[in-house]
């Protein structure tokens, strides 16, 4: 009894040690797992601050440049003096619609003065020191006008194109008006027949549709679109669905004599382009084509008189 008395307390014991290491030993892992995760919580809320974090170099510089885009839009964008009016004229008919462009022209501008007259003064392979100064003013007001050039190409970039695309656009507007439709239906119609064909005239054309949705009368709504597409011709249609409006004639009429116009003036245009061609030409010949004849024709006589044949 003694024996089996103390066999069952040393398998009592050893039970205990074996249940109390293997109880260590699950609340050792358990821990271990759970500092992990919470290693791993703790390294992706860092790697989120650090990066993207509302204290990060990154959200720091964003908060910056929004800061300086701001004052500039304050004290800049906000004047109403003439120089402004003509700068926010000209980004409307650039296509450049946000609010912020003026302030992005400004800073733009004295960034690209300050960072090419910078370069050029770094890099530039003259030793004199006031040749070096003069090429890095030059890089300077380079910089400084190259915005405006931008601006003006692209300005003339999207005329030329509704330039063209406006008679189309007033021959849709006759069919659709024949068919029934009303001139806003039809301006949303042609707005999206001509999409492929000229992107801008679209853009504007649907400007015009949301304008005349959101409350503005049409007349309000084919100013606006003139002065957005910079032609003549635009605001001579608008006056034209003024007048027909107040006078109450028929608009598919007017429409019609109008398209037929536009049709003349773009055919006017093409003519004139064509007969303004050998002017043009002659220039370019006399420079590159009458010299090479020039020397075909003459070199053979002064080597021979060189040479005493004759």
């Amino acid at each position: 009894m003694t024996m089996l008395g103390d066999s069952a307390l040393v398998a009592v014991l050893v039970f205990l040690a074996a249940a109390t290491l293997t109880f260590c030993v699950m609340v050792l892992i358990r821990s271990r797992g759970s500092i992990r995760r919470r290693a791993a919580v703790i390294g992706h809320g860092d790697a989120i601050g650090g990066a993207e974090g509302p204290r990060s170099i990154k959200n720091s510089s964003l908060k910056a440049a929004r800061r300086v885009i701001e004052y500039t839009t304050r004290h800049y964008a906000s004047d109403d003096g003439a120089e402004m009016k003509v700068l926010r004229r000209r980004m409307l008919l650039a296509g450049i619609y946000n609010p912020h462009a003026v302030a992005y022209f400004f800073l733009g501008r004295t960034m690209l003065a300050v960072g090419l007259g910078l370069l050029v003064f770094l890099f530039a392979p003259i030793d004199h020191i006031v040749a070096v100064w003069m090429f890095a003013a030059v890089g300077a007001v380079a910089g400084y006008i190259a915005p405006s050039m931008y601006l003006d190409r692209r300005i003339k970039a999207r005329q030329a194109e509704h330039q063209a695309g406006f008679p189309d656009f007033m021959d849709l507007l006759v069919v659709c008006a024949d068919a029934g439709l009303s001139m806003e239906a039809s301006l949303d119609r042609v707005g999206r027949e001509l999409a492929d064909s000229y992107p801008s005239l679209t853009t504007n054309v649907y400007m015009a549709n949301l304008e005349i949705r959101a409350g503005r009368t049409l007349t309000d709504a084919l100013e606006h679109l003139a002065d957005r597409l910079g032609l003549e011709e635009a605001r001579s249609f608008s006056t034209l669905i003024q007048q027909s409006a107040e006078l109450g004639s028929s608009i598919t009429e007017a429409l019609r004599v109008y398209s037929d116009d536009m049709r003349h003036k773009r055919l006017s245009r093409a003519e004139e382009k064509a007969y303004s061609l050998p002017a043009k030409l002659s220039l370019p010949m006399m420079i590159c084509i009458f010299p090479v004849i020039f020397v075909v024709i003459l070199l053979p006589v002064f080597v021979r008189l060189y040479l005493g044949l004759y």
